[in-house]
């Protein structure tokens, strides 16, 4: 007996590092994902293989289930420790996880190559989650940390509005669908950016965190139902003023892009993985001639209600 699940990656719009101080934040799930498949086979082991969008194995493991009775957080930080960790809180959280006669045969398949940063972390964890029975939210936490609006994207097949409210995850979806998203694209900035490194350098500044709550919150709710692209873009060009200002760095527009007749937009942490881009075709052009090869309309990265 075989069973599948899926989950959709994540891009995070509007609230990048203030959605972790309960900012309300527009975060949109992608066509992209993760499948993982569950084949039970020789008692008490677990064998995993991991594939990328290729079909070509880029991690594989074995584990006797014994492993996970007991076992602490591994402060290596290698994909079999990181994979353990994981499996170990899923088991923290349901007892009867791993933890029967059973055996398992493991497959997880990227549909997006993993240095573009839609979440194939988020997407793992919320897979096991649904396999072992357990909160997402709480795993997430127990094991990589975070805001959970990647783990609300992998859940939601639609656009949504998120915050958290003393800690507890709030998550709304809603009709984004603009009617200009022919002139929105996604361009790839060549490398994977480190969260946990934005993210520790963002709680080192000091600044009245309440007010660019208050600030952020506005334009996520602003830009959910703005109903025209030169809106759209004053409110991008805001948000990016305001978090260059409080992050104390340039823009990505400012910074690799400053010759661009368009808006620019960060999405999530500041310095890699993808920006949105207002324009036209042209902006192929653009970006491949600046070695900007991957650029992806709105249409064909994120999910709605139309697909």
């Amino acid at each position: 007996m075989e069973r599948q699940f899926y989950s959709n990656g994540k891009l995070l719009l509007t609230g990048e590092y203030v959605v972790l101080d309960g900012a309300l934040s527009l975060a949109l799930p992608t066509t992209y994902g993760q499948f993982l498949k569950v084949k039970k086979t020789m008692p008490s082991t677990l064998v995993w293989k991991s594939f990328d969008e290729h079909g070509t194995i880029w991690f594989e493991t074995t584990f006797a289930l014994s492993e996970f009775s007991g076992i602490q957080k591994s402060e290596a930080s290698t994909p079999r420790n990181t994979l353990r960790t994981i499996l170990f809180e899923a088991q923290r959280l349901n007892p009867t996880f791993l933890n029967g006669r059973d055996g398992f045969e493991i497959e997880t398949k990227l549909t997006f190559p993993r240095n573009w940063g839609l979440g194939s972390s988020s997407t793992l964890i919320n897979n096991i989650a649904q396999w072992a029975n357990v909160d997402a939210y709480i795993l997430l936490r127990n094991s990589f940390g975070g805001s959970g609006y990647d783990i609300a994207c992998a859940n939601h097949n639609l656009p949504i509005l998120f915050h958290l409210k003393n800690g507890i995850p709030h998550v709304q979806e809603i009709d984004f669908m603009p009617t200009f998203e022919n002139h929105l694209y996604f361009v790839y900035l060549n490398k994977k950016q480190n969260s946990l490194e934005g993210i520790t350098r963002y709680r080192k500044l000091k600044f009245d965190r309440a007010q660019l709550v208050a600030r952020i919150s506005k334009i996520s709710g602003q830009m959910s139902f703005v109903e025209n692209l030169e809106t759209f873009v004053e409110q991008i060009e805001m948000h990016e003023k305001l978090l260059s200002e409080i992050l104390q760095i340039p823009t990505v527009k400012e910074d690799l892009f400053s010759d661009y007749p368009g808006a620019i937009k960060s999405l999530g942490a500041w310095g890699g993985d993808f920006v949105m881009a207002t324009g036209d075709t042209n902006c192929y052009r653009y970006f491949k001639k600046k070695g900007y090869e991957t650029v992806i309309p709105y249409s064909e990265m994120i999910l709605s209600r139309k697909k």
